[in-house]
């Protein structure tokens, strides 16, 4: 099994990052030993545009190893801060590149990131809008960690907020792999048709 987290701030040094490494070792702890961080620090992917379709070789570079880790992927976990109450452009944009059966019907952890009492925007908005034509199947569980700053840091937690929110990720990860294994079984069976039906409604 191969879970792929994506660290959704385009900042260069990020809570939003160091949570996915954070999840990244919880991952490892419960047994997933393939696993793929993918980090949208420093906005690395190009605003879409109509070359992605039609095989734009700058496209070809940038964007097919990406491609290639997520389609290797069962599970995803997305990893997303709170900017002015939204999901950062440049997450947004990571999923407008995620067309065809990349994503499709497996399961998504949301993580939301506020550096007060905030995040649950995201949670929102990614249950909203970046499903449809991606069908990636968010699990009903999602985790937002408040007050990130003080949150997450070292092998033991600093205060019981702090322990709450490890017993919080571990849990939803756990769901989030049963979640992996089960979905296998609707991918396996033949019966999603991309080609009559390229969208979602």
């Amino acid at each position: 099994m191969k879970i792929t987290i994506i660290a959704g701030s385009h900042r260069r040094e990020s809570e939003s990052t160091r949570v996915a490494r954070f999840i990244d070792s919880q991952l490892q702890s419960l047994g997933i030993q393939d696993r793929y961080v993918f980090s949208l620090a420093n906005n690395p992917l190009p605003l879409w545009d109509e070359g992605v379709w039609a095989g734009d070789p700058q496209w070809k570079d940038r964007w097919k190893p990406v491609a290639a880790q997520l389609a290797s992927s069962d599970g995803f976990v997305v990893v997303s801060p709170e900017w002015s109450g939204m999901v950062p452009a440049g997450l947004k944009n990571f999923f407008l590149l995620c067309s065809g059966d990349l994503l499709a019907h497996k399961p998504g952890l949301i993580v939301g990131v506020s550096a007060g009492l905030g995040g649950s925007y995201p949670v929102n908005e990614l249950r909203t809008s970046s499903y449809k034509n991606t069908r990636l199947c968010y699990i009903p569980d999602h985790v937002i960690v408040r007050n990130v700053g003080t949150m997450l840091h070292g092998a033991a937690p600093a205060s019981d907020a702090d322990e709450a929110i490890r017993k919080r990720i571990e849990y939803s990860l756990r769901i989030l792999i049963e979640y992996s294994r089960a979905l296998r079984a609707v991918r396996a069976s033949g019966v999603a048709d991309y080609k009559s039906f390229p969208y979602g409604m």
